[in-house]
């Protein structure tokens, strides 16, 4: 099950970025499905912390940076923003994961 885990994020990311050159229909479901399964097998307990902080500097710094490249403009906007938005959504459906799964430790302890 690692190696699917594993695999699962490799293709997340590259999926991610591939979105920048190539139209992928329906690929926000894709990425969405590969994020919960990075989050349900990828992540130890270990780990969730730091992941954890991790996902939100990304979400955070992912979605101002979204903001600052529709106010400045800037020429590759399309294409950084579609592999942000990609990225996002990837990251966000671990995250959500794996911290339900870090309130359920914390209940039962």
């Amino acid at each position: 099950m690692i190696n699917v885990g594993k695999w699962s994020f490799i293709a997340g990311v590259v999926l991610a970025v591939l979105t920048g050159f190539l139209a992928i229909p329906n690929l926000a479901i894709v990425m969405l499905i590969l994020g919960l399964v990075v989050g349900f097998l990828n992540i130890s307990k270990e780990e969730v912390q730091h992941y954890l902080i991790a996902v939100i500097a990304m979400l955070v710094i992912g979605v101002s940076g979204l903001q600052a490249l529709n106010v400045l403009g800037v020429g590759l906007a399309g294409w950084t923003e579609t592999v942000l938005a990609n990225f996002i959504t990837f990251v966000a459906a671990s995250g959500i994961v794996v911290s339900v799964k870090a309130i359920l430790q914390l209940g039962k302890e």
